[in-house]
């Protein structure tokens, strides 16, 4: 379900594809439009969204920080994420921008991307899950971070992992019992049933798409690290071949 041209986003949890009917049948027999449901969105619609006016990346943005605020760090405290990119709208309207003056990059031009925060960013912190960087900021992104960079994405988030990427059972006294925990952002939990565990150790990327708090997620497997939140969480997921892509930064 991703094309050729996508590959450079090459451990991607991706949503489902789920078919919208684009028209209904109004009364007295002509197709009335219905709403564009970001939520169901793949990234090829929400391409066509933003060329033809209908979304932009500023408002896609915004859609996701208010859902990150609302479900993520208030309601069900689903722990997905550790980090915010302060600098993520800022980002969007620059390349907003930039479509309207030059066109868009390519297939991820202005799409929101939340990495695993074992990725380095040179714009926030990278903690791998743990407490003692959490004021860590790398000098460089890791190699995927700035491959993604030039095609446009936007870094909206870190997600949480487990710790050091290792697995293990979660934190004493929370629910799950597989995995998805970090002294960093404390205890992942599944959207589709609290007490049930995302699986690690890309738990965050993973839970986070899972709940719609961005289009697309990059983990890293050197085990079962894609795999288990995907399967976890009602995801696609892709793992490369090991050595296909650069593990430089992570």
């Amino acid at each position: 379900m991703v094309k050729n041209n996508l590959r450079i986003a090459c451990l991607l949890l991706l949503m489902l594809i789920v078919v919208v009917p684009t028209s209904v049948v109004a009364k007295g027999g002509s197709p009335a439009k219905k709403p564009f449901v970001i939520e169901e969105a793949t990234i090829e619609d929400l391409q066509k969204a933003l060329a033809s006016g209908q979304l932009t990346s500023e408002a896609l943005v915004k859609f996701y920080l208010q859902r990150i605020d609302e479900i993520d760090k208030a309601g069900p405290h689903l722990n997905s994420i550790i980090t915010v990119n302060p600098h993520a709208l800022e980002t969007a309207i620059e390349l907003d921008k930039e479509r309207k003056t030059k066109g868009p990059r390519g297939p991820l031009h202005g799409i929101p991307v939340i990495l695993k925060d074992n990725y380095d960013t040179a714009d926030m912190p990278t903690t791998g899950g743990s407490a003692s960087l959490k004021d860590t900021v790398p000098v460089k992104d890791a190699f995927m971070a700035k491959k993604l960079r030039d095609a446009g994405a936007i870094i909206l988030a870190k997600g949480n992992m487990d710790e050091w990427a290792h697995g293990g059972a979660p934190g004493p006294g929370k629910p799950g019992g597989a995995n998805g925990y970090s002294s960093s952002g404390g205890q992942t939990l599944n959207p589709y049933k609290l007490n049930r565990g995302p699986s690690g150790s890309s738990s965050g990327p993973a839970a986070a798409v899972a709940a719609n708090l961005a289009v697309v997620g990059m983990g890293t497997d050197t085990l079962g690290s894609i795999r288990g939140p995907v399967a976890s969480n009602a995801l696609v997921g892709i793992k490369p071949t090991l050595g296909l892509t650069s593990r430089s930064g992570i």
